[in-house]
């Protein structure tokens, strides 16, 4: 079958298609004839010489279930995580695997599992975001971002979103995003206290990295939380004003899969299936796709987002 390969070339990621043998499916794993795939920032930052297969999540239609699987069957549409995502077939563990709502198409399910998952973990299971809080969103027209959007509005909080471009923001009103935040530079924490009546926010998502690091901080309130999830700018570190996290009981984590087991990822969707799947269901929420590319295009869909030139997912229809 045809796949592709994230390689380092010359300092970089690259691309290579190579032709492999068919996965066949383990005790508890599930062979999906994978119909379209999500394209994750993450996967995009590193890989070893010899290559990886390319890819962290699909949807598609179970084709064989191993031994063990008692949820799905043959023909059943599924999404979920799915290592080596960018080919004809993977292989997916029941554990992290979801239906697919009748509602979403196959590029609309693949843009749902890593960003929704993510958005669950740093939103409900540990921002706990209630109804009339003020979230704020640095990077707000990522992947990411854009999910984290519209998962807060769905669940009656307030979003303040900043991002480089305007004329991105502007993509975002109708999504229902509360004020936009037209900068890139670490200049924000005014504009969120008087908007929030000078309480400051509840909760904070991190996409762009440390050199927003501190005005973050200065934006939340009281018992303020702020989720740490991606690095936009490439950079790691940040100074941690201890006084300001101190007096104002401020809670700091992190948002990743990287040291997380099989059961502990498997708890986050099953936690998502019973709070967020249901607005998926009911159109409550729908993934806002930025483009859809071919399976032959996946190094343009690569550049486009290295580019930054994105709102919302990008997804690989591997077949139609």
């Amino acid at each position: 079958m045809r796949a592709y390969f994230l390689l380092a070339q010359a300092g970089r990621t690259g691309l290579e298609r190579r032709d492999v043998a068919l996965p066949e499916p383990g005790p508890g794993q599930m062979l999906v004839r994978v119909r379209a795939a999500g394209l994750n920032r993450g996967e995009l930052i590193t890989a070893p010489a010899a290559g990886k297969p390319a890819g962290m999540d699909a949807a598609g239609e179970v084709v064989k279930t191993g031994t063990g699987v008692a949820q799905f069957k043959p023909g059943d549409r599924v999404m979920g995580r799915c290592p080596g995502a960018f080919a004809e077939f993977g292989v997916m563990d029941e554990r992290e695997t979801l239906p697919v709502p009748a509602k979403l198409s196959w590029e609309e399910a693949a843009a749902v599992p890593i960003a929704f998952l993510v958005v669950y973990d740093m939103l409900v299971a540990q921002g706990r975001l209630k109804a009339a809080e003020w979230l704020l969103v640095t990077g707000v027209t990522s992947g990411v971002g854009v999910v984290a959007l519209q998962v807060a509005k769905a669940l009656g909080a307030k979003v303040i979103g900043t991002s480089g471009s305007a004329q991105k923001l502007e993509r975002l009103k109708p999504l229902g995003l509360d004020l936009a935040l037209a900068t890139r530079a670490a200049d924000f924490s005014a504009q969120v206290l008087q908007a929030t009546g000078g309480k400051g926010a509840d909760l904070c998502v991190n996409n762009v990295g440390g050199t927003v690091f501190a005005e973050c901080l200065r934006s939340l309130g009281f018992e303020g939380r702020l989720a740490v999830v991606g690095y936009l700018d490439g950079t790691l570190k940040a100074e941690l004003d201890l006084d300001a996290l101190h007096a104002r009981r401020l809670t700091v984590f992190g948002v990743s899969n990287k040291l997380r087991n099989a059961e502990q990822r498997a708890a986050t969707v099953r936690g998502f299936a019973a709070s967020l799947l249901p607005m998926l269901a009911d159109g409550r929420i729908r993934p806002l796709i930025d483009r859809v590319y071919g399976f032959d295009e996946l190094p343009a869909a690569k550049e486009r987002m290295e580019a930054n030139a994105h709102v919302g997912k990008i997804v690989i229809a591997v077949e139609k």
